[in-house]
Formats: structure tokens, C-alpha cells, sequence
């Protein structure tokens, strides 16, 4: 595979299908990486992480990254590290700024608070009747922040700025599970917003090489 004289990328990443470590490829397809891609498939009935993960994390979880003998995990970790090793001034504000303070928020906003509810959503969607009487208060959750995304985005093409940042990179799957649920229509600054983070072609490089994700519908 590395024949011919090319040597072996020094950075690999464990991506699991339809997971998060699809960012992962974004970020490094923007930046222009070479990296081997290490597979892993999820159990087709119980839609869990391989067991052969747990040899490159404790926690058994994808997206993990490994650089130089490093072994990073975390989405918003990787993206960072990512960015801050390689990204030469791109993909994130200057940190003596105002603009990296609000990057730094929303980048972990993310996988912090926007996430939650419709991770719940998910879960407690396959308890039937049993989950009923949970589903206003996610629904209302849910339109907090997708109303509080939106309206951020109202007179703005990305999260921070006048360009992609990782920000937006990690913004996308939260946006993509939204849109999975039929719930972006209500949204149209940040449907929008999705669909011009899709257009990159270093999106669609990364969905080539990764794999369509349906967050496990």
C-alpha cells in the first residue's frame, strides 16, 4: 500500500462507521493530511464499537487518532490537535483574540450541550410508549439550541468569522443528526449553513473514504 518509494503516514486514525470520526477525515482532508485509515465496523445488531478497539483506547470508542506515537481521543481534542500541529494559522482565530474565545466555545458547545438532547432523542425514541412522557422536555431541549444555532447564523457564513474553523467541523454532526430527525427544516439559517458545509470538496472527499453515516436509524 505504502510501496514505491512513499513512506507511511506517521498519523493514523481508527474510524468507526457512522460515528463521529467522520469530522476527524474533514479536518483532515481540509488540512491536507496524509494519514492511514484504519476501518472498524459496528455490530450490525447491537450497533456497538468493536471489541478490537479497546487495543487502541480503554475506552473502546472511535474517533481516535494516533500521531507520532500519541494517542488522542475525543473529537474536539482532535480537532484542536489537529489545527494546532498542522493547521499553520488556518481553521482556527488568532489566540490573542476575542474570535478565539468564541471558537473555543463552540467548538466544545458542540459535544457539550447541543448534543445531548438529541442523543436522547435517539435512545429514549426506541423505548415506544415507555419513553413518552420524556419527550416533551427533550423536544423543548432540542429546539433550545437548534433555535439558539439558527439564530447565531442569521447574518453569518460559519461559527466564527469569515471562514471554516474547526468549530464548524465539529458543528456539522450535531446539524447532520438534526436534519436525520426532520428537525432542521424549522432552522433555515442553519440548514443552509449545513448544506455549504457539505459542498467543500474536502467534505466530499471524506465521505467518499469514510462512508454514508445514518446515526444508527
Amino acid at each position: 500500500m505504502f510501496g514505491m518509494g512513499k513512506k507511511k503516514p506517521t498519523l493514523t486514525v481508527h474510524h468507526l462507521n457512522e460515528s463521529r470520526s467522520q469530522r476527524v477525515l474533514w479536518m483532515l482532508e481540509e488540512l491536507g493530511l496524509d494519514y492511514e485509515l484504519m476501518k472498524h465496523q459496528r455490530d450490525p445488531q447491537t450497533r456497538l464499537a468493536p471489541p478490537e478497539l479497546k487495543a487502541v483506547h480503554p475506552l473502546g470508542k472511535s474517533p481516535v487518532i494516533v500521531d507520532k506515537g500519541r494517542t488522542i481521543n475525543e473529537s474536539a481534542a482532535i480537532l484542536d490537535y489537529l489545527v494546532r500541529r498542522y493547521g499553520k494559522g488556518r481553521f482556527a482565530p488568532a489566540h490573542d483574540t476575542a474570535a478565539y474565545d468564541d471558537y473555543v466555545m463552540w467548538l466544545n458547545y458542540a459535544e457539550g450541550s447541543a448534543m445531548l438532547p438529541l442523543m436522547l432523542q435517539l435512545y429514549v425514541g426506541r423505548l415506544g410508549e415507555a419513553g413518552a412522557p420524556l419527550h416533551p422536555r427533550i423536544q423543548s431541549e432540542i429546539a433550545n439550541h437548534l433555535g439558539y444555532i439558527d439564530q447565531h447564523l442569521a447574518a453569518r457564513s460559519f461559527l466564527v468569522g469569515d471562514s471554516l474553523t474547526a468549530a464548524d467541523v465539529q458543528m456539522s454532526f450535531v446539524l447532520e443528526a438534526a436534519r436525520a430527525f426532520g428537525l432542521l427544516q424549522a432552522y433555515p439559517n442553519a440548514s443552509a449553513y449545513l448544506d455549504r458545509l457539505h459542498a467543500r470538496p474536502a467534505y466530499a472527499k471524506a465521505i467518499e473514504k469514510g462512508g454514508a453515516y445514518s446515526f444508527g436509524r
